[in-house]
């Protein structure tokens, strides 16, 4: 009897254990899914950030030439 108490306790820590990590790998995955999933409102993108260096170019450009004219 002291054989299947042993067994029974074994199995239930391993399986308490198991249920813990996996409920870690499911919470881990969402978050990522999640970060993932705001990427695009979180970060610049490329054509977007070459689209305002431009415009920042043709305002600098513009001070310079009214720079100049003075």
């Amino acid at each position: 009897m002291e054989i299947q108490l042993f067994f029974n306790v074994t199995v239930g820590i391993v399986g308490i254990l198991g249920g813990w990590m996996l409920n870690r790998i499911f919470t881990l995955i969402d978050r990522l899914d999640k970060d993932v999933r705001n990427m695009p409102v979180d970060y610049v993108t490329k054509t977007d950030y070459k689209e305002d260096l431009r415009e920042i170019k043709a305002m600098l450009e513009k001070l310079v030439e009214r720079k100049a004219d003075k």
